[in-house]
């Protein structure tokens, strides 16, 4: 693999305003990757792996919908964001989509078990992880 399709970004956008990219907030998701990036003075870069994501849900408003835009929420098994919002990016069902794709095609490459995710999305939900009957807060 050449450096230049190493370096190449499978999906990146900015939360928008008005359907206009207009904020410091971006999103791409690169080489096993999902990045998250704020600031403009002071940056914060984040990154979590993609076979992490539990779960996706797509919300769009008459207005996300009248601008093209809408919130990709990513519940993940990650420790410093089990919520993660995608907030009003372009084309929120092909993107959905996509990383749908994506976190299975990266499950199946690295042979993630269903052991390996088992009782997460509970704990981070606050279902009943170890059976008692009493839901975990």
């Amino acid at each position: 693999m050449s450096k230049k399709q190493k370096d190449e970004y499978v999906w990146k956008d900015r939360k928008r305003y008005l359907g206009l990219p207009l904020s410091f907030t971006r999103y791409a998701v690169k080489d096993q990757r999902l990045y998250y990036t704020t600031g403009f003075f002071n940056t914060t870069e984040e990154e979590m792996l993609l076979y992490r994501i539990l779960d996706i849900k797509l919300n769009r408003t008459l207005g996300d919908k009248l601008v093209g835009v809408g919130t990709i929420t990513l519940y993940t098994a990650d420790k410093t964001h089990p919520k993660l919002e995608l907030v009003r990016i372009k084309n929120p069902k092909k993107v959905r989509d996509l990383l749908s794709k994506l976190v299975e095609n990266e499950r199946i490459r690295i042979n993630a078990q269903g052991r390996e995710l088992y009782g997460i999305s509970k704990d981070i939900m606050g279902f009943d992880s170890d059976g008692d009957g009493i839901p975990l807060v």
